[in-house]
Protein backbone atom coordinates (compact mmCIF):
# COMPACT_ATOMS: atom_id res chain seq x y z
CA UNK A 1 0.00 0.00 0.00
CA UNK A 2 2.86 2.56 0.64
CA UNK A 3 4.30 2.17 -2.81
CA UNK A 4 1.17 2.57 -4.51
CA UNK A 5 0.06 5.83 -2.79
CA UNK A 6 3.41 7.21 -2.60
CA UNK A 7 3.15 6.55 -6.66
CA UNK A 8 -0.29 7.91 -6.91
CA UNK A 9 0.77 11.01 -4.60
CA UNK A 10 3.44 11.83 -6.73
CA UNK A 11 1.53 11.16 -9.90
CA UNK A 12 -1.57 13.70 -9.01
CA UNK A 13 0.34 16.27 -6.94
CA UNK A 14 4.00 16.51 -8.85
CA UNK A 15 3.48 18.28 -12.21
CA UNK A 16 7.17 19.81 -13.67
CA UNK A 17 7.36 23.12 -13.67
CA UNK A 18 6.74 24.34 -17.15
CA UNK A 19 10.65 24.96 -18.75
CA UNK A 20 10.89 26.41 -21.70
CA UNK A 21 14.01 26.81 -24.21
CA UNK A 22 15.02 23.57 -23.66
CA UNK A 23 18.74 23.48 -24.92
CA UNK A 24 19.98 21.10 -21.94
CA UNK A 25 23.24 22.79 -22.55
CA UNK A 26 26.02 22.67 -19.86
CA UNK A 27 25.81 21.49 -16.31
CA UNK A 28 23.77 22.06 -12.98
CA UNK A 29 25.58 23.83 -10.25
CA UNK A 30 25.09 22.77 -6.73
CA UNK A 31 25.98 23.57 -3.68
CA UNK A 32 25.17 21.70 -0.59
CA UNK A 33 25.77 21.46 2.91
CA UNK A 34 24.72 19.18 6.00
CA UNK A 35 22.86 19.84 9.22
CA UNK A 36 21.49 23.31 10.13
CA UNK A 37 20.68 24.51 13.17
CA UNK A 38 20.45 27.92 14.08
CA UNK A 39 19.76 28.15 17.81
CA UNK A 40 16.69 27.39 19.89
CA UNK A 41 14.33 29.12 22.04
CA UNK A 42 13.38 25.91 23.46
CA UNK A 43 13.62 24.21 26.26
CA UNK A 44 15.71 27.33 27.04
CA UNK A 45 16.83 30.15 24.66
CA UNK A 46 20.18 29.33 23.57
CA UNK A 47 20.81 31.88 20.38
CA UNK A 48 23.76 33.49 18.27
CA UNK A 49 24.33 37.00 18.94
CA UNK A 50 22.71 39.80 17.10
CA UNK A 51 19.99 37.74 16.91
CA UNK A 52 21.99 35.42 14.16
CA UNK A 53 22.58 38.65 11.63
CA UNK A 54 25.48 37.53 9.69
CA UNK A 55 26.03 33.53 10.79
CA UNK A 56 26.50 32.47 7.27
CA UNK A 57 28.74 35.43 6.08
CA UNK A 58 32.20 33.75 6.52
CA UNK A 59 30.86 31.03 4.02
CA UNK A 60 28.32 32.84 1.71
CA UNK A 61 30.63 33.01 -1.34
CA UNK A 62 31.22 29.49 -1.08
CA UNK A 63 27.30 28.83 -2.10
CA UNK A 64 27.32 31.94 -4.23
CA UNK A 65 26.28 31.45 -8.26
CA UNK A 66 24.78 27.83 -7.77
CA UNK A 67 21.71 26.37 -9.23
CA UNK A 68 20.34 24.61 -6.25
CA UNK A 69 21.57 25.92 -3.00
CA UNK A 70 20.62 22.82 -0.47
CA UNK A 71 20.95 22.18 3.07
CA UNK A 72 19.37 19.97 6.33
CA UNK A 73 17.35 22.20 8.77
CA UNK A 74 17.65 20.38 12.12
CA UNK A 75 14.09 21.09 13.48
CA UNK A 76 11.12 23.35 13.05
CA UNK A 77 10.94 26.74 12.30
CA UNK A 78 8.46 27.69 15.10
CA UNK A 79 7.60 30.42 17.25
CA UNK A 80 5.27 29.07 19.67
CA UNK A 81 4.57 25.52 22.11
CA UNK A 82 6.26 22.96 23.74
CA UNK A 83 8.23 19.85 22.82
CA UNK A 84 6.36 16.76 21.92
CA UNK A 85 9.25 14.50 20.82
CA UNK A 86 11.27 14.09 24.61
CA UNK A 87 8.11 13.67 26.71
CA UNK A 88 7.05 10.55 24.06
CA UNK A 89 10.76 9.76 24.78
CA UNK A 90 10.58 10.05 28.64
CA UNK A 91 7.52 8.03 28.81
CA UNK A 92 8.96 5.51 27.26
CA UNK A 93 12.03 5.15 29.97
CA UNK A 94 14.53 6.85 27.28
CA UNK A 95 16.11 10.09 28.56
CA UNK A 96 18.61 11.40 26.52
CA UNK A 97 16.79 13.47 23.91
CA UNK A 98 17.58 16.73 22.31
CA UNK A 99 14.27 19.38 20.70
CA UNK A 100 14.95 22.39 19.21
CA UNK A 101 12.53 25.32 18.09
CA UNK A 102 14.32 27.96 16.16
CA UNK A 103 12.41 31.41 15.70
CA UNK A 104 10.39 32.08 12.50
CA UNK A 105 12.41 34.83 11.85
CA UNK A 106 15.80 33.05 11.23
CA UNK A 107 14.39 32.23 8.13
CA UNK A 108 15.69 35.51 6.74
CA UNK A 109 19.43 34.14 7.40
CA UNK A 110 18.69 31.11 4.79
CA UNK A 111 17.44 33.21 2.68
CA UNK A 112 20.50 35.72 2.79
CA UNK A 113 22.67 32.83 2.78
CA UNK A 114 21.14 31.66 -0.64
CA UNK A 115 19.38 28.82 0.12
CA UNK A 116 16.66 27.62 -2.59
CA UNK A 117 16.05 23.89 -0.85
CA UNK A 118 15.96 23.36 2.34
CA UNK A 119 15.07 19.37 3.85
CA UNK A 120 12.89 18.32 6.43
CA UNK A 121 13.02 15.02 6.47
CA UNK A 122 14.68 14.33 9.45
CA UNK A 123 14.47 13.17 13.09
CA UNK A 124 14.15 16.96 14.11
CA UNK A 125 11.31 17.99 11.88
CA UNK A 126 8.39 17.22 13.96
CA UNK A 127 9.70 17.83 17.85
CA UNK A 128 6.97 19.96 17.76
CA UNK A 129 4.48 18.03 15.97
CA UNK A 130 3.07 18.50 12.70
CA UNK A 131 2.21 21.99 13.42
CA UNK A 132 6.15 22.58 14.06
CA UNK A 133 6.29 20.77 10.56
CA UNK A 134 3.95 23.22 8.90
CA UNK A 135 4.58 26.14 9.96
CA UNK A 136 8.46 25.57 8.77
CA UNK A 137 7.12 24.93 5.60
CA UNK A 138 5.30 28.11 5.72
CA UNK A 139 7.94 30.01 6.19
CA UNK A 140 10.44 28.73 4.41
CA UNK A 141 7.95 29.36 1.30
CA UNK A 142 7.67 32.97 2.25
CA UNK A 143 11.11 33.43 2.03
CA UNK A 144 11.39 31.24 -1.32
CA UNK A 145 13.07 28.22 0.01
CA UNK A 146 11.57 25.09 -1.77
CA UNK A 147 11.03 22.22 0.94
CA UNK A 148 12.51 19.38 0.17
CA UNK A 149 11.34 15.99 2.43
CA UNK A 150 8.35 12.55 1.29
CA UNK A 151 5.59 14.80 -0.43
CA UNK A 152 7.40 18.07 -0.54
CA UNK A 153 9.40 17.70 -3.76
CA UNK A 154 11.13 20.99 -4.69
CA UNK A 155 11.51 21.76 -8.52
CA UNK A 156 13.49 23.88 -10.62
CA UNK A 157 13.99 25.00 -14.62
CA UNK A 158 17.69 24.97 -15.15
CA UNK A 159 18.59 26.06 -18.73
CA UNK A 160 15.67 24.27 -19.89
CA UNK A 161 15.76 21.09 -17.61
CA UNK A 162 12.97 20.55 -14.86
CA UNK A 163 15.14 19.19 -11.92
CA UNK A 164 13.42 17.45 -8.76
CA UNK A 165 14.95 17.86 -5.21
CA UNK A 166 13.30 14.69 -3.31
CA UNK A 167 13.96 13.91 0.44
CA UNK A 168 13.91 10.35 2.45
CA UNK A 169 14.88 9.71 6.54
CA UNK A 170 14.71 6.49 8.45
CA UNK A 171 12.16 8.48 10.20
CA UNK A 172 8.86 6.60 10.28
CA UNK A 173 6.67 7.27 6.70
CA UNK A 174 4.80 10.17 6.76
CA UNK A 175 3.87 13.09 3.82
CA UNK A 176 7.08 14.74 4.92
CA UNK A 177 9.25 11.96 5.17
CA UNK A 178 9.66 8.44 2.70
CA UNK A 179 11.37 5.63 4.41
CA UNK A 180 14.73 4.89 3.18
CA UNK A 181 14.57 2.03 4.86
CA UNK A 182 11.79 0.33 2.11
CA UNK A 183 13.96 -0.07 -0.88
CA UNK A 184 11.39 -0.92 -3.58
CA UNK A 185 9.38 2.15 -2.33
CA UNK A 186 12.34 4.62 -2.63
CA UNK A 187 13.07 2.72 -5.95
CA UNK A 188 9.49 3.40 -7.04
CA UNK A 189 9.38 7.19 -5.90
CA UNK A 190 12.32 7.64 -7.82
CA UNK A 191 11.31 6.30 -11.24
CA UNK A 192 8.12 7.62 -10.93
CA UNK A 193 9.97 10.67 -10.33
CA UNK A 194 12.67 10.65 -13.18
CA UNK A 195 9.43 9.99 -15.77
CA UNK A 196 8.54 13.13 -14.86
CA UNK A 197 11.86 15.39 -14.67
CA UNK A 198 14.88 15.15 -16.47
CA UNK A 199 17.18 15.47 -13.06
CA UNK A 200 16.54 13.88 -9.91
CA UNK A 201 18.65 14.60 -7.06
CA UNK A 202 17.72 13.02 -4.00
CA UNK A 203 18.47 13.34 -0.32
CA UNK A 204 18.42 11.29 2.58
CA UNK A 205 18.85 11.27 6.42
CA UNK A 206 20.30 8.17 7.86
CA UNK A 207 23.54 6.36 9.53
CA UNK A 208 24.40 5.91 12.76
CA UNK A 209 26.16 8.95 14.40
CA UNK A 210 29.70 10.35 15.68
CA UNK A 211 32.87 9.77 15.30
CA UNK A 212 32.05 5.77 15.41
CA UNK A 213 30.07 6.55 12.39
CA UNK A 214 33.01 8.32 9.88
CA UNK A 215 33.26 5.08 7.76
CA UNK A 216 29.97 3.99 5.74
CA UNK A 217 29.46 -0.14 6.46
CA UNK A 218 27.66 -1.71 3.67
CA UNK A 219 24.85 -2.75 6.21
CA UNK A 220 21.94 -1.65 8.01
CA UNK A 221 23.07 1.01 10.52
CA UNK A 222 21.34 1.34 14.45
CA UNK A 223 21.40 3.74 17.18
CA UNK A 224 19.40 3.75 20.44
CA UNK A 225 17.89 0.75 19.05
CA UNK A 226 16.67 2.45 16.15
CA UNK A 227 17.44 0.88 12.57
CA UNK A 228 18.90 4.14 10.51
CA UNK A 229 19.04 1.89 7.47
CA UNK A 230 21.61 0.85 5.11
CA UNK A 231 22.76 3.94 3.24
CA UNK A 232 25.12 2.49 0.30
CA UNK A 233 22.54 0.09 -0.56
CA UNK A 234 19.48 3.23 -0.34
CA UNK A 235 22.16 5.24 -2.08
CA UNK A 236 23.07 2.62 -4.96
CA UNK A 237 19.28 1.60 -5.25
CA UNK A 238 18.79 5.66 -5.90
CA UNK A 239 20.88 5.85 -8.47
CA UNK A 240 19.76 2.70 -10.50
CA UNK A 241 16.21 3.73 -9.95
CA UNK A 242 17.17 6.93 -12.10
CA UNK A 243 18.86 9.33 -9.69
CA UNK A 244 21.74 11.53 -10.74
CA UNK A 245 23.16 13.04 -7.56
CA UNK A 246 22.45 11.62 -4.22
CA UNK A 247 23.58 13.60 -1.02
CA UNK A 248 23.23 12.27 2.50
CA UNK A 249 23.34 14.08 6.12
CA UNK A 250 22.62 12.60 10.01
CA UNK A 251 25.63 11.55 11.55
CA UNK A 252 27.47 14.60 12.29
CA UNK A 253 30.62 13.78 10.59
CA UNK A 254 31.56 14.12 7.63
CA UNK A 255 31.89 10.29 5.60
CA UNK A 256 32.93 9.11 1.97
CA UNK A 257 32.25 9.94 -1.71
CA UNK A 258 32.03 7.83 -4.23
CA UNK A 259 31.27 7.73 -8.21
CA UNK A 260 28.68 4.93 -8.73
CA UNK A 261 27.71 4.51 -12.42
CA UNK A 262 28.32 7.91 -12.96
CA UNK A 263 26.70 9.62 -10.44
CA UNK A 264 27.85 11.02 -7.45
CA UNK A 265 27.10 9.92 -3.78
CA UNK A 266 28.19 11.70 -0.62
CA UNK A 267 27.40 9.77 2.22
CA UNK A 268 27.28 12.89 5.07
CA UNK A 269 27.88 16.30 4.70
CA UNK A 270 28.36 16.62 8.18
CA UNK A 271 27.43 19.69 10.40
CA UNK A 272 27.47 22.92 8.93
CA UNK A 273 25.45 25.38 11.24
CA UNK A 274 24.99 23.82 14.46
CA UNK A 275 24.80 26.68 17.41
CA UNK A 276 25.22 25.63 21.06
CA UNK A 277 23.54 22.17 21.38
CA UNK A 278 25.79 19.84 18.79
CA UNK A 279 29.28 18.57 19.45
CA UNK A 280 31.77 20.25 17.29
CA UNK A 281 34.59 18.61 18.65
CA UNK A 282 36.81 16.91 15.83
CA UNK A 283 35.30 15.28 13.06
CA UNK A 284 32.09 16.94 13.98
CA UNK A 285 33.30 20.65 13.61
CA UNK A 286 35.17 19.82 10.34
CA UNK A 287 32.75 20.38 7.88
CA UNK A 288 32.24 21.41 4.09
CA UNK A 289 30.37 22.98 0.85
CA UNK A 290 30.04 20.34 -1.56
CA UNK A 291 30.15 22.12 -5.50
CA UNK A 292 28.75 19.58 -7.25
CA UNK A 293 28.64 19.71 -11.54
CA UNK A 294 26.21 17.55 -13.10
CA UNK A 295 26.06 16.93 -16.93
CA UNK A 296 22.17 18.61 -17.70
CA UNK A 297 22.12 15.91 -20.66
CA UNK A 298 23.22 12.68 -18.99
CA UNK A 299 22.91 13.90 -15.32
CA UNK A 300 26.56 12.46 -14.83
CA UNK A 301 28.89 14.08 -12.67
CA UNK A 302 31.16 15.91 -14.27
CA UNK A 303 33.49 17.67 -11.55
CA UNK A 304 33.15 20.09 -8.19
CA UNK A 305 35.45 20.61 -5.32
CA UNK A 306 35.40 20.39 -1.50
CA UNK A 307 35.20 23.81 0.11
CA UNK A 308 36.52 22.88 3.77
CA UNK A 309 35.09 24.75 6.45
CA UNK A 310 35.43 24.27 10.32
CA UNK A 311 32.88 24.82 13.26
CA UNK A 312 33.82 27.61 15.99
CA UNK A 313 32.22 30.12 18.45
CA UNK A 314 29.64 27.17 19.57
CA UNK A 315 29.06 25.88 15.68
CA UNK A 316 29.45 29.23 13.22
CA UNK A 317 30.82 28.14 9.79
CA UNK A 318 34.66 29.49 8.95
CA UNK A 319 36.38 28.78 6.14
CA UNK A 320 39.42 26.14 7.30
CA UNK A 321 42.74 26.48 5.97
CA UNK A 322 44.06 23.90 6.99
CA UNK A 323 41.60 21.46 5.14
CA UNK A 324 40.75 19.10 7.78
CA UNK A 325 37.66 18.14 6.06
CA UNK A 326 39.43 17.19 3.00
CA UNK A 327 42.07 14.95 4.38
CA UNK A 328 38.89 12.88 6.17
CA UNK A 329 37.05 12.62 3.04
CA UNK A 330 39.89 11.62 1.21
CA UNK A 331 40.96 8.79 3.78
CA UNK A 332 37.09 7.86 3.97
CA UNK A 333 36.95 7.64 0.68
CA UNK A 334 39.74 5.41 -0.44
CA UNK A 335 38.76 2.72 1.78
CA UNK A 336 35.14 2.18 -0.14
CA UNK A 337 35.74 2.78 -3.62
CA UNK A 338 37.29 -0.34 -5.46
CA UNK A 339 38.25 0.57 -7.79
CA UNK A 340 37.82 3.98 -7.48
CA UNK A 341 35.47 6.37 -9.29
CA UNK A 342 36.37 9.64 -7.87
CA UNK A 343 39.51 11.27 -7.46
CA UNK A 344 39.87 14.09 -4.63
CA UNK A 345 42.99 16.34 -4.91
CA UNK A 346 44.52 17.57 -1.73
CA UNK A 347 43.11 21.17 -2.49
CA UNK A 348 39.50 19.66 -2.58
CA UNK A 349 39.83 19.34 -6.49
CA UNK A 350 36.68 16.51 -7.75
CA UNK A 351 36.94 14.83 -10.86
CA UNK A 352 35.21 11.35 -11.98
CA UNK A 353 37.94 9.01 -12.19
CA UNK A 354 39.46 7.72 -15.61
CA UNK A 355 38.03 5.04 -17.23
CA UNK A 356 39.94 1.88 -17.01
CA UNK A 357 41.54 1.02 -20.47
Amino acid sequence: MFRTSVSLSLIILLSPVFCPGACGAGTLAVAAVGDIMMGTAWPEEDLPPLDGDGIFDNVSRSLDGADIVFGNLEGPLVDWGEGIKCRKKAGAGKSLCFEFRTPTSYARHLEAAGFNAMNIANNHSFDFGFDGVESTISVLDAAGIQTVGGDNVAAFCIRGKTVAVVGFSYSPPSPHSYPLQDLPAASETIAVLKEYYDLVLVSFHGGAEGIDALRVPDEDEFLAGTNRGNVVRFARTAIDAGADLVIGHGPHVPRAMEVYKGKLIAYSLGNFLTYGRFNIQGPSGASYVLRAEIELETGNFAGGVIVPVELLNRGIPFIDPERKSVRLIRELSAELQTPPGLVIREDGILTPAAPPE
